[in-house]
């Protein structure tokens, strides 16, 4: 019973046995491949987590895979943190160690030389955590990035500048290869959306506290308040304790990381994270999938067991790719399916007693087909999915962070397809839209416990005041003038343009102090034209100008113009002439023809209407035909004097003269004002209109000294010896008076605003003509991408858009006039047409048509027998017996009956009187009956 007892633990022993012997047997079936791995092992935490991703990730390759043609053997050497061991580190393992393939090194300076060591070798170099673009030139074919791109950031930094509307920002990085990598495609990525990199702040990887806290107080003195940080996360976490305890943490600054620091930021110690509240920052973008959570629970363990003294440690992203690159790794070896006839040593040079190592270094007999392998390898990662594109991990998402309390809070994504984003739910693909607004980012809590989005600049409170030039002009003290008084030596600058600008500067929501300094000469004359004191600004002698400046293309490619405040444009000025005209047919001036045309023909028609309506019941308009048309005309033209002695007796008739008559009174009126205009006012006209004439005619023409006029007037082809130049309002008078012949000029040509000034003394001598030349206004001017501009220009419409602005212009130009209005209104000569009176011919015509058809109508109606009772006659004798019958009287009417009541002719018989007319022959009888017109 016993023996039995003691065969089952033995049967299971020997069992257990029998399976390790089988699995021994297939491990020694497969090959092993050395690889190398190239840290830092100076027992830093990171290290010892990316060691354990980078085992854990062999170790679960071929756990899922079962049996394997290859296994990989990991080779671990110390590069010490140095470039050079780094270098000797891999020439080691590839010249001694046969090494298939290096994982690392950690840095890209590091990394820089070993890469071409591996090209030389044929050996394929996996860097996880050298991610400076630099490295990407090499263009090596063994080379693979299994980390994001730094430059795969900078949209997005860009992208988020955009949203604020900050136009300024300065990089501060660590002067390296790591550093200086990403610097190019940053500039551009902020060149592209408009924003200047006025200083580039460069820390030398050594720089101690007292150097950083130097270059700090530097930025300080500056006015931008945008920082872009891109350091390693050693020097970074000192760079932001510094800046937190100088003071440049504090409400109004803009701090913004890459992930270099920011990937860091879950295994950065509790007082740096402290010193960085409120900056912004970039992290790479992991989805948590279900296989990444196993993966930090195994991880976590794992990690646990092997540094048991190491607590509350948390895996970063490198972790993540260093895993990803080993398990990579794995899969391309084991696609290569190498054998044990692929290690045989080749060298570069025939020659094995060669002095140089480099010269006899071996090539990988499967570094070509590994490299290949690689290049093809795609699955999904821990860190999401992964493949190489030229080398290149391709990017992914980036989450945006504020850190805020003990970590880092997420407030939105970026990735290259949409843009800004507030969370992933929104679907990315090619047709998505981009997105720079500010409003798809959650709420950030900026430095100094601020909500209020700082406006990325500001005037450092131990900065110089502004110098603001103004000009020294000897004409037109109404915008500037500058007095120096000699004893007390203080200069009194006043003006329009000084008050503008000082009403603007005052309306900013901050205090700038400024001093105004007049651009002269020692003796006191001005120092040249505006394009010399534009030019003065662009030197930096000038922080801004208070002056007439007008915005010009060709200036602004040096200077930053604000908003104008003031409308503008090139006028000319020319003398009036009195063209009131003086000959004998000046009273057929207040009508045009047309007018004077359609008037006579007027005349005639209500002539004509008149007497068709009378000619059978008023003896006025009856007689021979001559009498008949002359009555008709002298009717019709009397009424323009109301002198007509004939009588109209229809109703017809009579409704027609109201509305004629009173269409004669209004042409009547018209005609003795126009004349009496044409009579009695000057017609004062410019005696030019047109600059082309003045250039067709070589004319002499004028311009202020001093202003860009001149270029115009040069560009428009007037010869140079035809352009003079006046220095004040006197001066442009005298030669106006003289005039082009006698050594003066034809016409002033100037900005708008400064001729207004001249017309308000000299309005009854000259006029405007224009503007000739288009410009956008008087502005004031600043240096190239000053952050003052957008400020001053809004603070110049609230100042233009209020009473300030008027009560400014009242005060300089309100009581300047000597004359009774600035630009007097001249006498209109032109001559009155129809398109004035079309109206009332229309309304009279209508109503004499009306009259015709009804007298018509019932005429017709009355005498419709003849065409009925003549019968066999044609249409042409009907309507010649209708027309006898309209020539004579209608005895019927009322006002023939009232004449022969109670009065018989002595010569006359009854039957005579009754006699039938021609009418009545051709009829039966005939109807008797009083018409109603």
């Amino acid at each position: 019973m016993e023996n039995r007892k003691l065969s089952k633990p033995v049967c299971f022993l020997i069992l257990c046995s029998s399976i390790s012997l089988v699995m021994a047997m297939g491990e020694n079936t497969s090959i092993s491949v050395n690889v190398g791995v190239i840290l830092d092992l100076d027992n830093s935490l990171n290290t010892k987590v990316w060691l354990s991703c980078i085992k854990m990730a062999i170790s679960d390759f071929y756990t899922s895979h079962g049996p394997s043609k290859t296994r990989l053997v990991l080779n671990i050497k110390d590069s010490r943190s140095e470039v050079v061991d780094a270098a000797a580190a891999a020439l080691n393992l590839i010249k001694n160690v046969q090494v298939e393939a290096i994982i690392g090194p950690k840095s890209s300076m590091q990394a820089n030389f070993v890469i071409d060591l591996g090209d030389k070798a044929q050996v394929p170099i996996i860097s996880f955590s050298a991610t400076s673009p630099s490295l990407t030139s090499l263009q090596s074919s063994y080379f693979f990035r299994a980390a994001q791109n730094d430059s795969s950031q900078v949209k997005a930094i860009s992208a988020i500048i955009k949203a604020f509307g900050w136009r300024v920002a300065i990089p501060i990085y660590v002067e390296n290869a790591y550093g200086e990598g990403v610097l190019p495609s940053l500039v551009d990525a902020l060149q592209d959306v408009r924003v200047r990199v006025p200083y580039r702040s460069a820390i030398p990887p050594t720089a101690t506290d007292d150097q950083l806290a130097q270059e700090l107080y530097k930025l300080m003195t500056m006015q931008t308040r945008v920082y872009i940080v891109h350091m390693s996360p050693s020097i970074g976490s000192r760079l932001f304790a510094k800046a937190d305890e100088i003071g440049m943490m504090k409400e109004g600054y803009v701090w913004i990381m890459t992930n270099g620091l920011t990937n860091h930021l879950s295994s950065t110690n509790a007082s740096i994270i402290n010193s960085m509240q409120g900056a912004l920052g970039l992290r790479t973008y992991v989805p948590k999938t279900e296989e990444l959570i196993d993966f930090r629970s195994r991880w976590k363990r794992q990690f646990q067991h092997e540094n048991p003294t190491i607590i509350d440690v948390e895996l970063d992203v490198f972790g993540l790719w260093a895993y990803d690159a080993a398990y990579a790794l794995a899969m391309a070896v084991e696609s290569v399916g190498t054998t044990r006839s692929l290690f045989g040593s080749q060298t570069t040079n025939a020659s094995i007693n060669s002095s140089t190592d480099l010269e006899t270094l071996r090539i990988s007999p499967s570094g070509r087909e590994l490299s290949h392998s690689l290049s093809s390898t795609r699955f999904r990662g821990l860190a999401g999915d992964f493949s190489f594109f030229n080398g290149q991990l391709q990017s992914s998402v980036f989450e945006i962070v504020n850190v805020n309390g003990d970590g880092a809070r997420g407030i939105g994504f970026w990735s290259p397809q949409c843009g800004l984003m507030k969370d992933m739910s929104k679907k990315i693909d090619a047709n998505s839209s981009y997105s720079t607004s500010k409003s798809d980012m959650g709420q950030i809590i900026w430095p100094g416990d601020s909500t209020s989005t700082p406006k990325g600049w500001e005037l450092p409170t131990n900065s110089k005041r502004l110098r603001v030039g103004v000009p020294v002009k000897v004409g037109s003290p109404e915008f500037v003038k500058v007095v120096h008084d000699p004893v007390t030596n203080r200069i009194d600058v006043t003006g329009f343009c000084i008050d503008m600008f000082n009403a603007v500067m005052e309306g900013l929501p901050y205090a700038v102090t400024y001093d105004f300094i007049p651009f002269a000469k020692p003796d006191g004359t001005s120092a040249g034209t505006y394009n010399d004191m534009v030019h003065q600004v662009f030197l930096g002698n000038f922080d801004a100008l208070a002056a007439a400046t007008t915005i010009r293309a060709n200036r602004s490619l040096y200077v930053d113009f604000t908003l104008p405040y003031t409308d503008s444009g090139v006028v000319m000025v020319v003398p009036m002439k009195d063209s009131k005209s003086r000959n004998a047919w000046i009273f057929l001036k207040p009508l045009t023809w047309d007018l004077w045309l359609t008037s006579s023909c007027s005349f005639i028609f209500i002539g004509f209407v008149i007497w068709v309506l009378e000619h059978r019941i008023n003896d006025d308009f009856r007689g021979p035909p001559s009498h008949q048309v002359g009555t008709s005309i002298w009717f019709s033209f009397s009424t323009m004097v109301f002198a007509q002695r004939e009588k109209v007796v229809s109703n017809l008739g009579r409704s027609v003269v109201i509305v004629w008559a009173f269409v004669v009174l209004i042409l009547t009126q018209s005609y003795t004002a126009s004349l009496t205009s044409l009579l009695t006012l000057k017609q004062l006209q410019p005696t030019c209109t047109d600059i082309n004439e003045l250039l067709k005619n070589k004319e002499s023409v004028g311009y202020p000294k001093g202003s860009f006029v001149r270029d115009l007037l040069i560009e428009k082809g007037f010869d140079r010896s035809r352009i003079k130049s006046y220095t004040s309002p006197d001066e442009c008078d005298q030669l106006l008076e003289y005039g082009s012949a006698k050594g003066g000029i034809a016409a002033a040509i100037d900005e708008t605003p400064n001729l207004k000034l001249f017309l308000a003394k000299y309005c009854t001598k000259y006029t405007m003509v224009g503007p000739i030349f288009k410009t956008d206004g008087f502005a004031f001017v600043f240096p190239k991408g000053s952050p003052l501009v957008p400020d001053v220009s809004r603070s110049i419409l609230n100042v233009t858009e209020g009473e300030e602005m008027k009560n400014i212009e009242n005060k300089w130009f309100g009581k300047k006039a000597t004359c009774s209005v600035t630009n007097p209104m001249f006498s209109d000569s032109s001559s009155l047409g129809v398109d004035s009176f079309w109206g009332l011919f229309l309304i009279s015509g209508f109503s004499s048509c009306l009259a015709l058809i009804l007298f018509a109508t019932s005429f017709f109606f009355r005498h419709r027998h003849i065409f009925t009772t003549i019968r066999g006659s044609s249409i042409c004798r009907k309507v010649g017996v209708l027309f006898r019958v309209f020539d004579e009287k209608d005895i019927t009417s009322h006002t023939f009956r009232n004449k022969n009541l109670g009065r018989v002719e002595p010569s006359a018989s009854p039957c005579s009187i009754c006699q039938p007319s021609l009418s009545s022959q051709h009829s039966n009888h005939t109807d008797i009956q009083e018409s109603p017109f």
